[in-house]
């Protein structure tokens, strides 16, 4: 199955709500969301996927909600403007998931960039949390440019210059963000995981929106913004 404009849409959504829903849903994401990018044709899928999730056509919820967050983050003015019904209809049910989201720490991080990618966030909700629940993201350093591992998971806290897993890595100290002082976004990201009952993604959000200092050159950086820079 190919799903192009030129094909239907109809016909592959309908496939949905038997015993080979698992297949269809990895045909559907092969087709319209290939290893994770969003096409123009992806955005074609909204209407079908808001069908599924206000119970007008067979299909889960959560599936529903994890495809479409994916495309709405890649939405620009005009096709938030285009597709604003449908992206009404997705907010609720991915918040209402959200909040259901209490023991699968992956699962949580996913929904919460649709929640926000339904919202019209357009930075984290594009795949940039999903290093809070693997523990690690790879950026350079601002000052001389050197890549960087910031590990905040079963290896421990800190940030390393080359394999941070030999023998004998170099590595810097993080320090985390007070909870008390972060901005907007990183402080709601904070309560809310820390609501779910997500200690783990709570800590994590204070490393990631905390500051690192480069092992090869003793720069201090802000971690989240090479993020941003390295995504």
């Amino acid at each position: 199955m190919t799903v192009r404009p030129s094909d239907d849409l109809t016909a592959a959504f309908a496939r949905l709500g038997g015993e080979e829903d698992e297949r269809v849903w990895s045909d559907l994401w092969d087709d319209l969301c290939h290893q994770g990018s969003v096409y123009e044709d992806s955005f074609l899928a909204l209407p079908y996927l808001a069908a599924i999730v206000t119970g007008r056509a067979p299909g889960a919820p959560q599936d529903a909600v994890l495809m479409a967050g994916l495309i709405a983050s890649a939405a620009d003015d005009a096709y938030s403007a285009r597709y604003a019904a449908e992206i009404n209809a997705l907010l609720p049910v991915a918040r209402h998931l959200l909040d259901a989201a209490t023991e699968d720490r992956p699962t949580f991080v996913y929904l919460l960039q649709c929640v926000l990618a339904f919202e019209g966030e357009r930075v984290w909700s594009a795949g940039r949390l999903e290093g809070l629940f693997e523990g690690e993201y790879e950026v350079d350093c601002p000052r001389c440019e050197a890549s960087l591992f910031i590990a905040f998971g079963d290896h421990g806290t800190f940030a390393a210059a080359g394999d941070y897993l030999s023998a004998h890595p170099v590595r810097a100290a993080l320090l985390p963000a007070d909870p008390a002082a972060l901005d907007a976004l990183p402080a709601r990201l904070h309560r809310m995981a820390t609501e779910a009952g997500h200690e783990e993604l709570a800590r994590a959000v204070t490393y990631l929106f905390g500051r690192a200092t480069c092992p090869d050159c003793a720069g201090d950086f802000a971690v989240s913004e090479q993020v941003e820079e390295s995504h």
